[in-house]
């Protein structure tokens, strides 16, 4: 089997070391493995004959006629060579612009021949450019099937391995395997209850289907396998994991915790908050390290979830850390902290690169001694010279933007055991993607918002309407309110961002003159301590508009700011848009995100509008993000493997997604170290994966 699938394609007959180079860099085949599971991308339909009058412009067809004229006509410099052919329904042209004399020599006048290509009309005649042809009678048309066509490059066609030669290699080296080259890796039980063809077979077939149900039947083997095996590996490991990795037993609920629910909490929780405070503290009661996903829109209140699960902490007499991925995040988690524990005898402190000096020797020296309950800070809290007496939780805010490797680091600073995980987002992820992306992670969601918050109305306006909105602006300025006017960011190397930003600003100076209007910048390319410093004045009130690129779509809480101007909408992606709505709504009085654009859209473009307009619901803004965009494009989701999926399609085929589900957790559950007979193959094919070596179904 290695040694068949292994084979470099330089030893293939008609490759060669010259053509395997460009092959490997242009495809990424550089065995013959390579070439087998790398499947077409399309059929071309060679079962069926079009009669020519039924032919369609632009289309590509196959047809059968007898050759009753053939000529060389001569055009400026060149002589292209041309032949007609005709049905019982009417005739065709064919023409070759380069052609050599052996195609001359077959076109016999009388000749029944059969033609495949694309057909083009040209001033009421149909012609194909250089078609597929062969003599009728020794086609074997009966005998023919879906042909497949490849992805490749033009320099790799140029080179000679073009798709005709590349379905003969395939072809040779499907009718040499047999099921010792190709192991099952799918127990029988499973085939039989699902109804799945084997795997030699499913190849052969997603290759060469010999009509619509074989490969209808090949891809529902394959996409089940690449899903399958995605899903149940991911809850083996999880299950390994927390057999492998113990965690501090919070063994009660004390003090700190009931105090502080009972007497300060300035609101009553939702639902969903107390249903996640449930699963946190079954969690951590469990004996097992948790490492549990947070998700809630925007405003939902995981901040206070956090909270009450450090002091779930500090009742068992554990520190907490929670870290942000930016300074201004991690300051406004740190002030709303210490403001609600304002008057206890809980001490917290904030770290970030800025804080030096005797202030940061003390937080350091205060945290190793265990005199520091809660640190809040930013990527400085992972730094090795920071040090934890009895850390118990973790809590990675906006975790996307936070390493592997960055994350690992706060595993390391527990006293004995890692400490227990939370991971929290503000971006809401469609349930599918949350079914794979995160699979190994268990998974609370805040849905619903806290009780008596408005809505934001989102309003869409063109450019023609620009007057109104600079009127309304000046009207909500006259109210007390603030306002953020937002421009999109293709690269902030790019200088048109820069100047788009830098028009609009120098625009708005005509309608907000100063000195009676004050407007701060903010964007990508100011040093940090500028932006800090312009993001401050806005949130202490001191300038009423902030003009600003994406850099503050995440991390900025100014409840008097009630309007959200978003410029050149259309450059915006669904999930980002509601990410900047998020912005604005976080006071009493009621908000507006008011989408600029111009009154040229794409359809997506219209599409992702009033969606906006239509809801204000994140996970429902998520799951349309995904059907527009696919998952490639979602945030955080081309690091976790969901593009590797070679078949198996996150929104087509989101009923196999559920199916494949329950099928791994029945599975798992009956059988956790997939030991018993009939599991021995996915054991032994999980180990494979995890030990890193090519398994060559495995495309997920």
């Amino acid at each position: 089997m290695i040694d068949i699938l292994n084979q470099p394609i330089e030893n293939i007959k008609g490759i060669g070391p010259n053509r395997s180079k460009l092959i490997e860099s242009d495809l990424g085949i550089k065995s013959l493995g390579d070439l087998l599971f790398i499947f077409p991308y399309r059929y071309v339909d060679k079962t069926l004959v079009t009669l020519i009058k039924d032919v369609q412009n632009k289309s590509h067809v196959q047809v059968v006629g007898t050759l009753i004229d053939k000529s060389k006509v001569k055009g400026g410099k060149t002589t292209r060579l041309k032949a007609t052919i005709r049905d019982s329904s009417g005739l065709m042209e064919l023409v070759w612009f380069k052609s050599p004399q052996w195609i001359e020599d077959k076109l016999v006048l009388g000749k029944k021949f059969l033609v495949y290509g694309k057909a083009t009309r040209f001033k009421g005649i149909l012609s194909i450019s250089h078609p597929e042809l062969e003599d009728y009678a020794e086609s074997k048309l009966q005998a023919r099937s879906y042909e497949p066509v490849y992805s490749a490059t033009e320099k790799v066609n140029k080179l000679g391995f073009n798709n005709k030669k590349r379905s003969k290699i395939i072809l040779e080296t499907l009718s040499k395997i047999n099921h010792d080259d190709i192991k099952e890796n799918l127990p029988d039980y499973l085939r039989s209850k699902l109804d799945l063809i084997d795997r030699i077979q499913a190849l052969r077939w997603i290759h060469f289907p010999p009509h619509a149900a074989a490969l209808a039947q090949a891809r529902k083997r394959i996409k089940f396998e690449e899903v399958f095996y995605f899903k149940i590996r991911m809850l083996y490991n999880k299950q390994q994991r927390k057999l492998k990795y113990k965690g501090e037993v919070f063994s009660k609920v004390g003090d700190y915790f009931n105090n502080y629910y009972a007497h300060h909490i300035p609101f009553e929780l939702t639902n969903a908050q107390k249903r996640v405070i449930k699963e946190i503290r079954a969690d951590l009661g469990s004996g097992s390290q948790m490492n549990r996903l947070l998700q809630g829109d925007v405003g939902s209140g995981k901040t206070m979830v956090a909270l009450l699960s450090m002091l779930i902490a500090l009742d068992n007499g554990y520190q907490s850390v929670l870290v942000a991925p930016t300074e201004i995040l991690a300051q406004q988690h740190y002030l709303t902290i210490s403001d609600a524990l304002k008057g206890s005898s809980i001490r917290t402190a904030f770290l970030s690169g800025s804080v030096k000096g005797r202030t940061r020797t003390d937080i350091l020296r205060f945290l190793q001694e265990g005199e520091l309950n809660i640190l809040i800070g930013t990527h400085a809290v992972l730094e090795d010279k920071v040090n934890f007496d009895n850390l118990g939780l973790a809590i990675v805010d906006e975790q996307h933007r936070f390493g592997v490797l960055q994350r690992s680091k706060l595993w390391q600073k527990g006293r004995t055991l890692p400490p227990h995980m939370l991971v929290m987002t503000a971006t809401p992820i469609p349930r599918t993607l949350a079914m794979t992306v995160y699979g190994d992670l268990d998974v609370s969601v805040i849905d619903e918002l806290p009780p008596g918050r408005k809505p934001v109305k989102t309003i869409h306006k063109m450019e023609k309407n620009r007057s109104q909105v600079i009127e309304f602006m000046h009207k909500q300025i006259q109210e007390g309110h603030q306002i953020y006017i937002v421009y999109p960011l293709i690269d902030e190397s790019e200088k048109l961002d820069l100047a788009n930003l830098q028009q609009g600003y120098e625009n708005l100076l005509t309608y907000f003159p100063p000195p009676d209007y004050k407007i701060s910048v903010v964007h990508g390319r100011m040093k940090p301590a500028d932006k800090d410093l312009e993001m401050k004045r806005f949130s202490e009130g001191k300038t009423h508009i902030m003009v600003a690129t994406t850099v503050i779509e995440v991390g900025v809480n100014v409840p008097n700011a009630s309007v959200m101007v978003i410029e050149n909408t259309e450059r915006f992606g669904l999930s980002q848009l509601h990410q900047l709505r998020g912005r604005v709504g976080r006071g009493a009085d009621q908000s507006f995100c008011i989408l600029m654009s111009s009154s040229q859209l794409s359809v997506n473009a219209k599409s992702r509008i009033k969606i906006m307009v239509s809801t204000t619901d994140g996970f429902l803004i998520a799951e349309e993000d995904l059907k527009l965009r696919g998952p490639g494009d979602i945030e955080g989701t081309k690091q976790s493997g969901v593009q590797a999926f070679r078949l198996f399609d996150l929104i087509e085929d989101e009923n196999m997604l559920d199916t494949t589900h329950d099928i791994a957790t029945l599975i798992i559950s009956r059988d956790p170290q997939l030991d018993q007979e009939p599991n021995l193959i996915i054991q032994h094919n999980i180990n494979r994966l995890n030990r890193g070596y090519k398994d060559w179904g495995r495309i997920g």
